[in-house]
């Protein structure tokens, strides 16, 4: 079973995305900053991670640079989950080494489906 980490601080769409992902048979960890998303990479090593951008104390930019920069980390996949959806969000989380940027509002049907073409 894979594991994902589910990082957001709109509740909302934490437990949505968390009941679809548990549908689609992964088990799903959730932070709701980035700060939590750091201690639960550490301790869980998921697949792969769905981040929001805009977030508390530490941002969804800083979490992927943190997972990407890190060679015990690195294969993980960053999926940005985000209403960030001006050119410059997209290419930024791009260059910071996402493998995919999707925007809000979304289709949880095309998130499942791109989740799975990157794995």
């Amino acid at each position: 079973m894979k594991k994902v980490l589910i990082v957001d601080d709109e509740p909302n769409i934490l437990i949505s995305l968390e009941f679809l992902l548990r549908k689609s048979n992964y088990e799903v960890f959730v932070a709701r900053d980035g700060a939590e998303a750091i201690e639960i990479l550490q301790l869980q090593k998921p697949d792969f991670t769905i981040l929001d951008v805009m977030m508390p104390n530490v941002d969804g930019y800083e979490v992927c640079q943190f997972i990407k920069n890190s060679p015990a980390f690195k294969h993980i996949k960053v999926v940005f989950l985000s209403a960030k959806s001006k050119e410059e969000d997209i290419q930024k989380g791009y260059d910071l080494g996402a493998d995919l940027y999707l925007t809000k509002p979304f289709s949880t049907r095309t998130l499942v489906k791109q989740i799975e073409a990157i794995q």
